[in-house]
């Protein structure tokens, strides 16, 4: 066997253990990327040292550890960083995989225009929960003056900053492709406001996926499989919502739902990353409808253009 044929195999298949991960929680009952808890006490996954919110398949995969292994606290780091600041990780701890992307530039093969093509390679890094490292200081849940789109109000801003027709009355809720509009039971219907708030996000879910808007479709599927891939998309998205705006998710699903979304990840091993790079589109898009949250996501974005620099444009991360 010849050393690089046996590198080859060595080597992890992110996305397959990924995707295993998330398939024995679905079969377990568990929705990976609802919150139960607090959201309001504890916030999002979010790096220690940076301050910034992990997104995409990385709030999914840090989120269903919490759930899972640790408690409420939001923070993550990883070794270097913990060191970087004078902070230990305890001896034994085993780390969380977070996956990134580089970007590698073809500089040989530039276009006429100008622009660069580039491949994208997936990579991955450890990070460590703040209750496995020694020395940081103790964690202050955000409050309305730091978060004001946390406030009871925020879900009721963005619908009406949305424009979305939503229409009141009945037994049902959903999106109508024809005509453009949510359909949703009167909100004295539910039995929490926490149930109205990711209903309502849920359908405003399908309303940004129309071709109206972000036009989000999964190529190559269809029927119960292409409606159960807009589902997951959009229940992930909702739950990202629901979260930044500290908003508790803790409802529930048929069987059915999981073992439809838990089929589609097994026919399809990259599918829950697309799904997630999905959801957080939509969820952005649906959040920037709140002007205190457009602002601080804002800035937030120019932090990070002015940290990564005008001279390093080959790498992007998917994480904070």
């Amino acid at each position: 066997m010849s050393f690089r044929k046996s590198i080859q195999q060595t080597q992890r298949d992110h996305y397959q253990e990924v995707t295993d991960q998330i398939i024995a929680a679905l079969e377990r009952g568990i929705v990976p990327w609802r919150r139960s808890w607090n959201q309001a006490g504890c916030g999002i996954p979010m790096n220690l040292t940076t301050g910034r919110a992990y997104r995409g398949i990385n709030h999914l995969l840090l989120g269903l550890m919490q759930t899972i292994r640790f408690n409420d606290d939001p923070r993550w780091c990883s070794y270097a960083q913990a060191q970087s600041r004078g902070w230990q990780v305890r001896g034994g701890e085993r780390g969380t995989t977070v996956i990134f992307y580089r970007r590698i530039l073809k500089q040989n093969e530039a276009r006429d225009d100008g622009s660069i093509p580039f491949v994208q390679l997936m990579r991955s890094s450890s990070v460590f929960h703040a209750s496995q490292v020694e020395g940081i200081p103790a964690y202050n849940p955000p409050n309305f003056d730091s978060v004001p789109w946390q406030r009871p109000d925020a879900i009721e801003v963005i619908l009406r900053n949305s424009k979305a027709d939503v229409r009141i009355g009945g037994g049902q809720a959903f999106f109508s492709p024809t005509t453009d509009h949510i359909q949703m039971p009167p909100t004295e219907s539910f039995e929490s406001a926490e149930g109205y708030a990711h209903v309502v996000s849920h359908e405003l879910g399908h309303w940004v996926c129309s071709k109206r808007r972000l036009d989000i479709n999964v190529p190559g599927r269809f029927g119960s499989a292409a409606y159960a891939a807009e589902e997951m998309r959009v229940d992930f998205a909702a739950s990202m919502v629901c979260a930044n705006l500290g908003i508790t998710t803790d409802v529930s699903n048929a069987a059915a739902y999981l073992a439809s979304w838990a089929e589609v990840l097994k026919n399809d091993k990259r599918e829950i990353f697309r799904a997630a790079a999905d959801a957080q589109r939509i969820a952005d898009f649906i959040l920037n409808f709140h002007p205190d949250f457009a602002v601080a996501a804002e800035a937030s974005a120019q932090v990070e253009a002015d940290d990564k620099g005008t001279n390093a444009p080959e790498v992007t991360l998917e994480g904070a």
